[in-house]
């Protein structure tokens, strides 16, 4: 992997990690483009830049981190199950990567539900709940591990989860940043470990590599976040709901092409 190729990939996690896109289609389609879809170090790179995207949750949001113990607390409630289910079915859900087609059906289906989000859920922009609670926290965690399924997208499955406790579009969001904290961090952490354990170790140049792509996913994340709160609470879910579709029929129609489409 080139140091550009590893700022595009950067990019585009930056990009589409907090946006209810799903992060997975995308690294997918970028590096089977760029032909490096292959090699063993792009798994390990696109995981473990995503140090870089939740540093930028941290520092824009750093006041909340520094509010009080009980904002701490509700993420580990909320991060509870996808810990203890994501530690139980580790392997099944690396297999299921490997499954392009899973991950394009997903985005549609996603995209299909998006159309008609802002419609369920109208009144929860106007009435909407501003803080959330030890069982809501829960509840969205729950939602969280829906996102085990390749396609789904993390954030998708999370601002649901805080919409159908009666959060407000901001606050869901906002939340789903926050609850990105020590879900992407566990998988990194846990990522790099079993590289090691199985005796890898990064050379110079990849030590190098991992560094830029942190340094830009963290840049591109913050722009991001800031974009998405904004566009999400003027414009809804539906035109995220149509670029699913598209995304996902994109990924099918080259899978049927027999294009090779993989990041494991």
């Amino acid at each position: 992997m080139s140091n550009w190729e590893a700022i595009i990939l950067a990019i585009v996690e930056g990009l589409t990690e907090f946006l209810p896109v799903s992060s997975t289609g995308h690294m997918i389609i970028a590096s089977s483009l760029m032909g490096i879809a292959s090699d063993p170090f792009t798994k390990t790179f696109t995981v473990a830049i995503q140090l870089g995207a939740i540093a930028s949750v941290v520092v824009l949001y750093w006041k909340r981190f520094f509010q009080s113990f009980d904002f701490y607390f509700k993420l580990v409630v909320a991060f509870i199950p996808a810990a203890i289910l994501g530690f139980l079915f580790n392997k099944k859900i690396d297999a299921l990567l490997e499954r392009v087609d899973v991950v394009a059906i997903t985005l549609i289906l996603g995209g299909i539900l998006f159309l008609f989000l802002d419609k369920l859920f109208n009144k929860t922009e106007e009435t909407g709940d501003q803080t959330v609670s030890y069982p809501v926290a829960l509840k969205i965690g729950f939602f969280q591990t829906i996102a085990m399924i390749p396609g789904v997208s993390r954030s998708a499955a999370t601002i649901i989860g805080g919409l159908t406790q009666g959060l407000s579009k901001k606050m869901a969001a906002e939340f789903s940043f926050f609850l990105a904290v020590p879900t992407m961090f566990a998988a990194t952490a846990y990522k790099l470990f079993s590289f090691y354990k199985e005796g890898n170790t990064f050379g110079s140049a990849e030590l190098t590599t991992l560094a830029i792509g942190n340094v830009v996913a963290f840049i591109v994340g913050m722009l991001a976040i800031k974009s998405f709160i904004s566009f999400l609470t003027k414009n809804g879910f539906k035109l995220f709901g149509y670029y699913r579709i598209i995304l996902g029929s994109i990924l099918l129609i080259l899978s049927w092409m027999g294009i090779q489409l993989s990041i494991v």
